[in-house]
């Protein structure tokens, strides 16, 4: 299942280890007189198109670290953006920020192309702290080492060194005692790191707390709202967190309980809480699952698939699990190229084909986004926008499963599966996002209290229906292996908020798939200078997350699971 690891889908067209080059490059920007709006819009494109140069070398650099995180030269090459590259950005795009912001034409740019821009940096220039700098460097290599002890993380199995993804792989096994032995596998790994992950989730807690303190803010949560400009509040955010477990919460115990019936098992274990009722993994070679996976994508929409191949012949997917490679699964835009690049560490299962999916969503919203408007800025990325064209790609494709699973039975199971992966995502990364405004706003915590605190979070939402007797401690543990905690905090309650507006849209397109699939092509190629809502709309579905709206959709969610006889 490996793959060549080649490092020729990036375009490298500025010498990130020439510093002093780069800092002339950016200081000829600061240099510019501007002395009219169009002066300051042609800046903006200069400065734009440095700037996805710079990006461009620096997500090629971070791709191919995770990759291959035991190369000492990628590596090298990798931190030296980190902790060289990063800092001199961080300055300098404060002093470009308040060059923009204090410009007299500033506000006679034109709201409708500009009025995002706007926001986002006059909220930067009342963020940004010199002394902030050397913090966020000191984060960034930290997450750097939870990446590298993840991604060379492995478990012997039946004798076998193998891969963390290969046991993750193992809890979908039809066999009950293989899903025991594997979840106690992945305990026992997670075991051995978990002093490490303890000393590092310590540290960013610190550093991250000192940040927001030198900002000016009570806690990082309330920093991080700011950082992420959004559109709604700490409070919605609760409101929501309630809903869930109000309205998708009773459900989801109604579903476990089908489950349940289906594994016939007395008790409902966590190792039973998984995608196990398919007879075979759906495929087994990296090939293979690309082969179904254009297939099904060409079946909802030509243009789909034609991105997807295309991305296959120009190295643009590495998918297949190998030792040294960081986990997880994400897709990346190449901002020079015009193109994305999707990073999985997979082995053969259920989740790595939804995965693959998922991350084909983000790929064709990139790829029609940059048709549309040319390269996407940083400050245009809401993850409550690009999640739902992933969700929703993940939907749209529901009723082509049985591309994988031509038995109709695992085809029914495999459909229930990805239903039930859409409670999931409802209520998973939402107890995630309330784990983290605890940890946040509770800043001097025990490593043991935030295990308690995970299991009890835990307990409330998606093990609400499982017998976790003797596990207590183990589960409070497992927060360690989840990167978002890590690498990208408070980027959670997007997945929640979004899968909402994924429902509809499959609620659409069970009514008219046609109109369904251009609504979805439209918003995906919307103007992101629009507000979320009007995002949304575009793509012919609401961004509500108010109670009636989660009731609503958890009873569409339950219904259309019922159907599936």
């Amino acid at each position: 299942m490996t793959q060549n690891v080649s490092h020729n889908y990036y375009q490298e067209l500025i010498d990130l280890q020439d510093v002093e080059g780069v800092e002339t490059h950016i200081q000829s920007l600061l240099d510019v007189q501007i002395e009219s709006v169009s002066d300051l819009e042609k800046w903006l494109k200069d400065e734009k198109n440095l700037m996805i140069k710079i990006a461009e070398a620096m997500t090629g650099h971070q791709v191919d670290f995770y990759r291959n995180t035991e190369d000492a030269l990628i590596k090298s090459t990798y931190l030296h953006d980190q902790q060289v590259i990063q800092p001199l950005l961080m300055k300098y795009e404060a002093k470009l920020d308040e060059k923009c912001c204090q410009s007299p034409y500033f506000h006679q740019l034109d709201e409708k192309r500009y009025g995002l821009m706007r926001r986002v940096r006059e909220s930067k220039v009342k963020l940004f702290r010199e002394e902030n700098i050397p913090l966020m460097v000191k984060e960034q290599e930290l997450n750097t080492k939870y990446s590298e002890i993840m991604g060379g993380l492995t478990v012997e199995w039946d004798g076998e060194e193998k891969p963390f993804p290969f046991i993750q792989s193992q809890l979908d096994h039809l066999d009950r005692s293989v899903r025991e032995k594997a979840y106690h596998a992945m305990i026992s790994a997670h075991r051995k790191i978990k002093p490490e992950m303890d000393a590092i989730m310590d540290e960013l807690v610190q550093l991250r707390h000192q940040i927001a303190l030198n900002a000016g803010f009570e806690n990082y949560r309330d920093y991080m709202f700011v950082v992420k400009n959004r559109e709604y509040s700490v409070q919605d955010c609760y409101d929501f967190h309630e809903n869930v477990e109000k309205h998708i919460i009773p459900a989801w115990n109604r579903l476990a309980d089908v489950f349940k019936s289906k594994l016939g098992v007395d008790t409902y274990r966590p190792w039973d809480n998984t995608a196990k009722l398919m007879k075979n993994p759906p495929y087994s070679e990296v090939s293979t699952l690309m082969d179904g996976v254009s297939e099904m994508l060409g079946k909802t929409d030509p243009y789909f698939a034609d991105r997807f191949d295309y991305m296959r012949e120009h190295g643009l997917l590495d998918l297949g699990d190998r030792k040294g490679k960081s986990p997880g699964g994400f897709c990346t835009s190449l901002p020079v190229s015009g193109d994305t690049f999707v990073f999985a560490n997979f082995s053969p299962s259920f989740f790595s084909l939804i995965a693959l999916i998922h991350e084909m969503g983000h790929a064709v919203n990139g790829y029609l986004e940059f048709s549309e408007h040319g390269p996407i800025e940083e400050y245009q990325h809401r993850m409550e926008v690009a999640e739902l064209y992933s969700h929703g790609m993940e939907l749209l494709l529901l009723d082509k499963l049985d591309r994988f699973y031509p038995d109709e039975e695992d085809f029914k199971s495999a459909q229930r599966e990805e239903l039930r992966r859409a409670f999931t995502m409802l209520f998973g990364p939402l107890s995630g996002d309330l784990f983290q405004h605890w940890m946040y706003t509770n800043p001097q915590h025990t490593a043991k209290e935030r295990d308690e605190k995970y299991f009890e979070i835990s307990k409330r939402y998606g093990l609400n229906p499982v017998d976790t007797s003797g596990l207590e401690a183990e589960i409070g543990m497992s927060w360690a292996g989840t990167l978002h905690y890590f690498q990208v905090p408070f980027y959670n309650i997007e997945y929640s908020i979004s899968m909402l507006g994924a429902l509809q849209l499959l609620e659409n397109y069970q009514n008219n798939p046609e109109q369904a699939v251009e609504a979805f092509k439209k918003g995906a190629s919307a103007d992101y200078n629009q507000s979320i809502a009007a995002i949304y709309e575009e793509t012919g579905v609401s961004f509500d997350f108010s109670e009636p709206a989660v009731k609503r959709m958890g009873d569409f969610l339950e219904k259309v699971i019922q159907d599936i006889h």
